[in-house]
């Protein structure tokens, strides 16, 4: 390969992102400069915050610029380093974006540049050792401080952060539901990851279900959706319930301004917190977390799924499928194997 096939932003979406907001393009392979490595990317990482990358708004990062390649979470292959603690061939994590071969260091970009320890894949390190696994463990934990016996619910619960909440909420003795759409990913949840009750927001009313399935009311709730869904929930709260805001995929591709929940003053009503929280901002404690995570998928408490994409030509349309429901757990795709 000698040359760096990329996928650029071509204009910022207004509704669904398509392959209409995008241009391919080819150009020359970079050069790591010194302190640097050149990484040939093996699989990308597909995340409802790029939605938000692509508008040209103040964030917690920059907007991906009009002609850049797209933003993206990788892992790769170093092909050659100028940086002493990284050799050809080793297996890395970075910010590689929408491309084969991105140049990176430590401290470049939102993520730097890590080793993937041995014994660890790719599909694990970018998913449930990754940053949605990382959001869920502080979310939950820092922000949700479950205690056991609670009930906490989990919006988005199939998806690749949901997931890992709910099961972390398990694990440490608390009653969890989630919601999700479809049976697919309803009996996924309650089959293989242990969630105690499921309510599928597309068969009938939310609160209405959430009443049914948690009968002592909601502890804590880790909400990855927003919008009728976090309305829905906040009928249910309990006194010093926390509500834990990862997300609000549901109006990422509205056109108009979202309207906000209805009964707000529940929150007053019942004393309760309201949070949010950025992942970057707890990096520097990833080595706790993994820990536990890889602590918790050895002895078989935690499971994890992934949706596996394949080829440079669907970059693309992969990303569509968060926003159409299409994918089951972390969604990622491959675009070479390792040398």
């Amino acid at each position: 390969m000698n040359t760096n096939r990329q996928w650029l932003l071509a204009k910022r979406p207004s509704g669904l992102v398509t392959r209409a907001n995008f241009d391919y393009a080819e150009n020359p392979i970079p050069e790591p400069a010194e302190g640097q490595v050149l990484v040939r990317n093996l699989f990308l990482s597909f995340d409802p915050t790029q939605r938000g990358w692509m508008e040209d708004r103040p964030s917690y990062l920059p907007p991906v610029g009009i002609g850049d390649p797209m933003r993206a979470g990788s892992v790769g292959q170093v092909t050659e380093s100028r940086h002493p603690d990284f050799a050809v061939g080793d297996i890395v994590q970075t910010t590689g974006g929408w491309q084969d071969f991105v140049v990176a260091a430590p401290n470049q970009g939102p993520m730097g540049l890590t080793k993937v320890p041995e014994g660890v894949t790719p599909e694990m390190m970018l998913s449930v050792l990754g940053i949605t696994g990382l959001t869920a463990y502080f979310g939950l934990l820092d922000l949700g401080d479950p205690k056991p016996g609670e009930t906490v619910l989990v919006s988005g619960a199939a998806g690749a952060t949901g997931s890992v909440a709910g099961q972390i909420a398990r694990i440490k003795d608390c009653r969890v539901v989630g919601i999700a759409g479809g049976p697919e990913k309803c009996a996924w949840l309650k089959e293989e990851a242990g969630f105690d009750d499921v309510i599928d927001y597309k068969q009938g009313n939310v609160s209405d279900q959430i009443k049914t399935t948690c009968p002592d009311k909601v502890d804590i709730y880790f909400d990855n959706v927003g919008g009728e869904i976090l309305e829905a929930a906040l009928n249910h709260i309990n006194l010093k319930a926390r509500v834990v805001m990862c997300g609000g995929i549901s109006g990422y591709n509205a056109t108009e301004p979202v309207p906000g929940p209805a009964n707000l003053m529940n929150i007053v009503t019942m004393r309760a917190r309201m949070e949010g929280f950025i992942i970057l901002d707890y990096m520097p404690r990833a080595g706790e977390a993994i820990a536990d995570l890889l602590q918790w998928i050895g002895s078989g408490e935690l499971k994890y799924q992934v949706d596996l994409q394949q080829g440079f030509d669907n970059i693309p349309d992969t990303l569509q499928r968060l926003f159409t429901g299409a994918n089951l757990g972390k969604q990622l795709l491959q675009i070479a194997e390792p040398s």
